[in-house]
């Protein structure tokens, strides 16, 4: 009792266990997104249970079936003979894997084929480096002349290489030369119509007006079939121009209406305030254009520009009606040969794959760039 009162006089001397209780561990992101997903996403309301069921029954009916004919039972390897041997077997890739050279290059000839495949990398290696932001400067520029100066020689010959008629030009290359330079000759020419079109001369104004609505009602291909046909009837006798040179201007001009009005759409955004900052700074007409006033309208309209760049990438395919043989087309006639006859399916699949993949990556890439050159955006995360 002595010992007990003691301890009871001196609290301090009793035994002391602290507990610590252990902090609450977070669901993982993974288990609260399939919580979400679950609970508010797929069966959150009668109408999304609906859609999800919707969903899952078209993967059912369509994309199984398909990636079973794609994946499952499709033929990889062998000649059209082992494409043959099966019934009801899958796609033929041997086909693709066959033709791939014929798809890529088209008619180029097949010694001089890698004339071709490096004229495809150049453009291809200035288009990624046109995508890095930290090279945006006037050396991208100088690249850009050289690199497509050296596709033309690579492409047609000289300076000791055979030459090559742009009659056989073709495939992927074909369709990349098209675009890129369709989109160098278009780039210029829509800022200065988008320039004209704001302008306070009525005549200047009206008349970029006319040319910016009327390219636009009018569809691509009766462009590319006026290059083809009306624009020779306007050159003097025995004068005569390459038809991938008419093709270029058709497309340059088509892309440069589109242009003009997205960039004028931009211009319309940037406050009449940036003008008077950039005159009180003593920066003239041209800095001002140059510096402050088409970055930001550039900036406001990326969303615009890549999806004309997209569908003008899509939009070679037409070259067909001038009997050019772009990438699309070189498939199609890739299926026509008697040893793989029939082989449509994997020739549109495979055509289809490609485009699919460069434009989202290509839509992937304007969402980046559009957080990426957005101060506000910037600051905001």
């Amino acid at each position: 009792m002595t010992a007990v009162a003691a301890a009871v006089e001196n609290p301090s001397d009793l035994p002391f266990e602290e507990t610590v209780m252990a902090p609450a561990v977070p669901p993982s992101p993974l288990r609260l997104a399939l919580r979400r997903l679950w609970g508010g996403g797929l069966f959150g309301t009668p109408l999304n249970s609906v859609i999800t069921l919707a969903y899952l029954g078209f993967i059912a009916v369509v994309v199984w079936p398909f990636l079973d004919w794609a994946l499952v039972k499709a033929v990889w390897t062998g000649n059209g003979d082992a494409c043959r041997q099966e019934v009801g077997q899958g796609a033929c890739w041997a086909f693709v894997a066959d033709k791939i050279r014929f798809i890529l290059f088209g008619l180029y000839p097949g010694p001089e084929q890698g004339r071709s495949a490096a004229a495809l990398l150049v453009m291809a290696g200035l288009i990624v480096a046109t995508g890095i932001p930290a090279l945006w400067r006037w050396p991208l520029l100088v690249a850009w002349g050289v690199g497509m100066a050296v596709v033309v020689i690579l492409l047609g010959g000289g300076f000791g290489l055979a030459p090559v008629a742009t009659d056989v030009w073709g495939g992927m290359t074909l369709s990349l030369l098209v675009f890129v330079a369709g989109v160098l000759m278009a780039a210029p020419l829509a800022v200065a119509l988008a320039l004209a079109r704001r302008s306070k001369m009525g005549g200047l104004r009206l008349l970029s007006v006319l040319g910016i609505e009327i390219t636009r009602g009018i569809p691509f291909i009766a462009v590319l079939y006026a290059a083809t046909l009306l624009f020779p009837l306007m050159l003097p006798a025995g004068a005569a121009v390459d038809k991938l040179l008419r093709a270029q201007i058709a497309v340059s001009i088509f892309v440069a209406a589109f242009l003009a009005e997205t960039l004028r759409a931009g211009l319309q955004a940037v406050p009449k305030g940036q003008y008077e900052a950039a005159y009180a700074l003593g920066l003239s007409r041209w800095q001002t254009l140059r510096r402050i006033i088409l970055p930001q309208a550039i900036r406001t309209v990326i969303p615009g520009i890549v999806n004309i760049l997209l569908n003008v990438f899509q939009d070679t395919s037409l070259v067909l009606v001038i009997g050019l043989f772009d990438f699309l087309n070189a498939a199609r006639v890739a299926a026509n040969d008697t040893e793989w006859m029939g082989r449509h399916d994997e020739a549109y699949a495979f055509a289809a794959l490609v485009y699919f993949t460069l434009c989202f990556f290509g839509s992937r890439y304007s969402l980046w760039l559009e957080r990426h050159v957005s101060p506000h955006r910037r600051e905001s995360r």
